[in-house]
């Protein structure tokens, strides 16, 4: 569902450099849909993926919250699957 599950670097010279994409992407159509992106990037925080919010400002500690402010600052991308309607 989550485009973009490994951060893998960016350039070989920095390897720990989070991949951030280069257009902020839209945010989720629904609140289910933001909850499940969130809840799968906060999987990778908490596995050892880098925060890909920046080192400006205050930002939270918890993984959950640092992966809720990603998603709503469109900073992970995500890919939907194709809706194919059931035939009756």
């Amino acid at each position: 569902m989550i485009e973009d599950l490994k951060d893998t670097p960016v350039d070989a010279a920095d390897p720990r450099e989070p991949l951030i994409p280069v257009e902020p992407v839209d945010p989720p159509s629904s609140r289910f849909l933001y909850v499940d992106i969130a809840a799968m990037r906060a999987k990778q925080l908490r596995r050892g993926a880098l925060p890909r919010l920046g080192a400006d400002g205050h930002h939270p500690i918890k993984a959950e919250r640092v992966a809720m402010e990603e998603v709503r600052k469109g900073l992970v991308t995500y890919d939907l699957p194709e809706f194919k309607p059931k035939k009756a």
